[in-house]
C-alpha cells in the first residue's frame, strides 16, 4: 500500500472505531509499517486539518472525531478533478485556503483506488496562467478518462476541415482557449487541438496506450501550473 492509499486507510480506521483509540503499535501491525511511520502519517493528517488526537494512558492512541469528519464519498474521480480546477480559480481571493481544505477533507474520505485514478487525471490538466473559463465538447472533456482513440474532424486556423485518429492524452488550458492534448497519427507527433476548432468526435473502440510526460511539453516549466487535488 502507497502513503497516500494509506492516509485514507488510516482516516477509514479510526473513523470506524471512535471514540475508541488505536495505537500507533495497532495501525503499525494493521498496515505493516513501523510506529513511528504511523506517527509521521498521523502528523500529517492532523497538518491537513483531519481532527485526530492522541489519548495519554495504557488503553490510549489516536481518535478521530466523527462527527467532524466525513464517511466515504461518491464523489468520482472526475468530479473531484472538476472541483480542483474550480477552487484553483480562488486563488488569491479570501477563501483560497478554506476552498484548499475543504477539497482535502473530501478526498480524504474518498475510496482509495478513486483517489489514485482522480491524482491520474488531475496529473494530465496543465494551465497556463489561471486557464480559461470557455466551455468544452463534452465528447471532448470525456475523452481522456474514457482513454480511447478518437476519431475528429479539425478546422485548422483558414477554416480548412481535417479528420484525424487520436490518442487523447491530457488538456491543456491558457487564458483563452483549451486544447487537448493527443498524439495525431496523421501527423505522427504531439499536437494540441483548440476544442472550440473540434467539429465532431467520435471515440473508436481502440485504447489508448501513450503516456504523457511532462517533458513532451514544448514550453517552459516554469509556465505551466499542473492541476493539483491538494
Amino acid at each position: 500500500m502507497n502513503r497516500t492509499d494509506r492516509l485514507y486507510a488510516l482516516v477509514e480506521e479510526l473513523r470506524a472505531v471512535s471514540p475508541r483509540p488505536r495505537s500507533a503499535r495497532w495501525l503499525a501491525g494493521r498496515f505493516e509499517v513501523s510506529a513511528r511511520t504511523i506517527e509521521r502519517d498521523i502528523a500529517a493528517l492532523q497538518a491537513a486539518g483531519v481532527p485526530i488526537w492522541a489519548e495519554p494512558g495504557r488503553t490510549g492512541g489516536y481518535v478521530v472525531d466523527r462527527a467532524r469528519t466525513l464517511p466515504p464519498v461518491n464523489l468520482t474521480p472526475g468530479e473531484a478533478v472538476a472541483m480542483a480546477l474550480a477552487l484553483h480559480r480562488l486563488g488569491g481571493t479570501p477563501f483560497a485556503a478554506a476552498a484548499g481544505a475543504a477539497l482535502r477533507k473530501l478526498v480524504a474520505v474518498m475510496p482509495a483506488a478513486d483517489v489514485a485514478e482522480a491524482h491520474r487525471l488531475a496529473g494530465r490538466v496543465h494551465l497556463i496562467g489561471d486557464g480559461p473559463v470557455m466551455p468544452v465538447p463534452a465528447a471532448v472533456a470525456d475523452a481522456v478518462a474514457a482513454g480511447r482513440v478518437l476519431r475528429l474532424t479539425y478546422a485548422d486556423r483558414a477554416g480548412a476541415d481535417s479528420v484525424r485518429d487520436v490518442e487523447p492524452l491530457g488538456y491543456l488550458g491558457n487564458a483563452r482557449h483549451w486544447y487537448l492534448l493527443a498524439w495525431c497519427r496523421l501527423r505522427d507527433g504531439l499536437r494540441c487541438f483548440r476544442t472550440d476548432r473540434i467539429s465532431s468526435v467520435r471515440p473508436l473502440a481502440e485504447a489508448v496506450t501513450r503516456e504523457l510526460h511532462p517533458g513532451d511539453l514544448d514550453i517552459p516549466h516554469e509556465r505551466v501550473r499542473p492541476l493539483s487535488l491538494v
